[in-house]
């Protein structure tokens, strides 16, 4: 084969914030912050700024391949770090601040981090669980020192402030192989201990430009974009490195995201496209409603996370002319897989025609490649009607997990394609319809939450036999789960009981909407409980308020 004869200049990270602090310098990023109140600043101020903590972390002792976790919400410190650890060759491992503590030091030691920076909200919490992290020697409160605590169970927590005002902006990032690592995050989308998916440069790149070029209209004329999605979840959906590539003023709300805070920071900033999944946009209709319109430049959301009902597109378009753009993706696609992307005749129909196919999952992002395999093992034709398990391959797509052989195993099917636990078809006109997932997972508000683990912990309470938990429909959180009990003999513990128990081992957020109590669970031939019957059984059933 004739090699082409061309540089060979690797594909880094950090080479973005050096072109929008070039290209973009006054571009403004917008942070509502935890101590209170607005910062901004430009590309280029940021830039400075993270050339003082890619220097400070330098001289924590943090080395390439050390993974550097974070604990903290949308905010320009976080947006800093994303660039700094990844410029000097470090990992910048986000963690999800909303699992149960013991999730979080799990996931903490699998990843081996050295070092971790959290925001002033998650002092408790670290206070709690840095005993029992194995390997993290460093830890860094991402505020001010007006805002450091006067006393703290945690010694020599450092001050993010003063690490950077006590180094130089001056750094020439260093080159190294554009395949090292540079991001990791942990899914816990399929049963069993969170897994860990660990980015390259090359990988982070690829799918920003790929993101970029399929769909340029999200981001042109430096469209002011505000990603609900948290930059502790895969990626932010690639943000963190797509509004600065293309110059968008990037607006970060912080912790709270309440309909109102999020209203009155999407106008006052005058934020012309939202990220998130729909639970967020629920919550965002219901503050239109009391106000009587939108914010004054909303014109675009994308959503994402979890299947977007077609009662609020047609809402979104209809009573608010707002354009929506249906994602889909996962951790282990970079995210995003598919888009909604429109052919020149579909973007010639009207508005409610267009709505009407934006329900779908949209069409492939370039660089992913989509295919279903059948219940025979066949792939299965775009006919729109044959489904099957939807697997996909590309240059930002997983190809196994993190120090995990087992679960990286289980996912590649023999031809190199990562199995997404989906069940799919795709029409003859390419479009993507998700038709069903691993039921055994329920997906609440773009969060999963492992039934597994749930009956595993109910199971641990006195007086239950068995039990066994679904997802059944939930008007705001897209789904939620129920648990299903079965009594031992001659016990009799009451919900209240239950979940009391359950309180003490899951996060809040995974705790059961409602138990029922039943006889006998189904099964199937083999001896497994039959989640398709219980699904079959409790379709209707109505979660309390």
């Amino acid at each position: 084969m004739l090699r082409g004869m061309m540089m060979d200049r690797p594909l880094l990270v950090s080479s973005v914030i050096d072109f929008a602090a070039e290209t973009y310098p006054n571009v403004e990023i917008v942070s509502q912050t935890v101590e209170g109140g607005l910062h901004r600043y430009g590309y280029a101020a940021a830039r400075e700024r993270i050339g003082r903590l890619a220097n400070a972390l330098i001289g924590l002792g943090i080395k390439p391949g050390d993974r550097v976790a974070t604990l903290a919400w949308n905010g320009y410190r976080h947006f800093e770090l994303y660039y700094a650890v990844a410029g000097i060759g470090a990992v910048c491992h986000t963690i999800n601040p909303r699992l149960f503590p013991e999730q979080i030091a799990y996931i903490a030691n699998h990843a081996e981090d050295t070092a971790l920076f959290f925001d002033l909200t998650f002092l408790p919490l670290l206070e709690k669980i840095a005993p029992a992290l194995k390997t993290t020697r460093t830890y860094v409160l991402m505020t001010d020192s007006a805002h450091m605590p006067a006393e703290s169970a945690m010694q020599g927590l450092y001050c993010y402030e003063d690490l950077l005002a006590d180094n130089s902006p001056g750094l020439t990032w260093p080159e190294f192989d554009e395949h090292s690592a540079c991001a990791l995050c942990y899914t816990s989308g399929t049963t069993g201990e969170p897994k860990g998916v660990l980015y390259s440069n090359r990988s982070m790149l690829l799918h920003t430009f790929f993101l970029v070029a399929t769909r340029p209209d999200l981001f042109a004329h430096n469209r002011t974009i505000l990603p609900v999605v948290p930059l502790f979840h895969a990626n932010a959906w690639s943000l963190p490195y797509v509004a600065p590539l293309a110059g968008c003023p990037f607006i970060l709300p912080g912790a709270k995201l309440d309909g109102p805070t999020l209203y009155d920071l999407m106008e006052s900033e005058g934020v012309e496209a939202g990220w998130g999944v729909p639970t967020v946009w629920l919550g965002l209709l219901e503050e239109f409603k009391k106000r009587g319109r939108k914010p004054r430049k909303l014109a675009q959301i994308l959503s994402g996370g979890s299947a977007v009902p077609q009662a609020m597109i047609d809402v979104l378009t209809r009573d608010y002319g707002i354009e929506v753009t249906h994602g889909w993706g996962m951790t282990e696609m970079s995210p995003v897989g598919t888009l909604t992307l429109f052919r020149p005749e579909e973007r010639g129909r009207p508005a409610m025609g267009r709505a009407a196919l934006s329900v779908k999952q949209g069409r492939r992002m370039f660089g992913v490649d989509l295919k279903v395999i059948d219940d025979k093992g066949n792939r299965a034709p775009p006919d729109g009607t044959t489904s099957g398990e939807l697997f996909v391959r590309g240059a930002a797509v997983v190809s196994g997990y993190f120090n995990n052989p087992d679960a990286s195993t289980r996912q590649i099917d023999e031809e190199g394609w990562f199995g997404t636990g989906d069940v799919a078809k795709i029409t003859p006109d390419r479009w993507l319809v998700i038709v069903d997932r691993t039921k055994d997972l329920v997906k609440s508000g773009g969060e999963w939450i492992s039934s597994i683990d749930v009956e595993n912990a109910a199971l641990a309470c006195k007086g239950i036999a068995n039990c066994a938990v679904i997802g059944v429909p939930h008007p705001k959180w897209n789904e939620r789960p129920l648990l299903v009990v079965v009594r031992a003999p001659g016990a009799n513990p009451s919900k209240a009981d239950i979940l009391d128990v359950l309180g003490s081992k899951i996060a809040k957020w995974q705790l059961p909407d409602d138990v029922v109590f039943v006889d006998a669970l189904p099964m199937t031939a083999t001896g497994k409980i039959s989640k398709k019957d219980l699904r079959a059984k409790f379709a209707a059933h109505k979660l309390p308020d």
